[in-house]
């Protein structure tokens, strides 16, 4: 018997729309990545990209548990000696809402050369309009 490596014609890809304001901001983050890399099909191949494109809309409204809203704290580096900057989740939440989601798929992503190519298929709206009505993306529910 042989293993199955499957061929880079043989990838279909469908457009998955997720609301970030259904379920906790960890569990949707997981079902992302999941769609990104494709690890539900029947034809993964751990070397080839053949997840989804996902566009997640309220990224907003995204729900957190405890006191994260406070307490989490996102930090980045200009690169310049002590130019190292942070930001607690409700000031991301109000300038840039799409980072919360962003932030977190990114984390649950395998850190290997295919991460860049799966993070340009996720699609991350502040409210419920998004631009790929075109693409008929087919809703899915957050457990």
């Amino acid at each position: 018997m042989k293993t199955y490596s499957q061929k880079p014609t043989e990838i279909q890809r469908r457009w998955i729309l997720v609301d970030a304001s259904e379920a906790p901001l960890g569990r949707i983050a997981t079902q992302i990545a999941t769609y990104l890399t494709g690890k539900y099909k029947p034809s993964y191949t751990p070397h080839m990209d053949g997840g989804d494109y996902v566009v997640v809309i309220n990224a907003k409204h995204a729900v957190v548990t405890g006191n994260k809203e406070t307490a989490k704290v996102y930090y980045h580096h200009t690169g310049f000696p002590g130019g190292i900057k942070d930001a607690r989740l409700e000031e991301v939440r109000e300038k840039f809402p799409e980072r919360i989601i962003e932030n977190a798929v990114k984390g649950m992503l395998p850190k290997n050369k295919l991460q860049a190519e799966r993070m340009k298929r996720l699609r991350v709206f502040a409210e419920a309009d998004h631009t790929h009505a075109a693409q008929t993306p087919e809703k899915v529910e957050v457990k």
